[in-house]
């Protein structure tokens, strides 16, 4: 897959290494203000088995 990305990406070597990056932190960024806050309330983190005595 990352083979397939950088022969598909134009420029040289410093080129598809700024271009990758860039596509790297905008995967980051997606990831971080859709997807996480929608699958927050999904998750069972918040669910505590423990009593408070």
């Amino acid at each position: 897959m990352y083979g397939w990305i950088w022969r598909h990406l134009p420029g040289n070597a410093w080129v598809k290494a700024l271009l990758s990056l860039l596509l790297a932190l905008a995967v980051v960024y997606v990831l971080f203000q859709y997807v996480f806050p929608w699958a927050e309330p999904l998750l069972p983190f918040n669910d505590v088995t423990v009593d408070g005595q």
